[in-house]
C-alpha cells in the first residue's frame, strides 16, 4: 500500500515538473511528456481503487 502511494505521488510530481518545464521553455515535448505521465497516473489510480474495491468485496463475502 505504501509503495503504491509513493509511486502515485512520484508520478504526480513528475507530471507537474514536466508542465513546469513546458511553461518555462515553451517546448512542446515537455507538455507531451506531462500528458503521458498524467494519463498513466490516472490508469494507476483506477487500478489502485479497483484493487481496494475488490478487497472490500472479498471481505464482505
Amino acid at each position: 500500500m505504501l509503495a503504491f502511494r509513493l509511486i502515485f505521488g512520484l508520478l504526480l510530481v513528475s507530471g507537474l515538473l514536466c508542465f513546469a518545464m513546458y511553461i518555462g521553455t515553451r517546448q512542446v515535448v515537455w507538455r507531451r511528456r506531462g500528458i503521458v505521465i498524467v494519463k498513466w497516473t490516472i490508469v494507476a489510480a483506477c487500478g489502485f481503487f479497483a484493487v481496494l474495491i475488490l478487497d472490500r468485496l472479498a471481505r464482505m463475502l
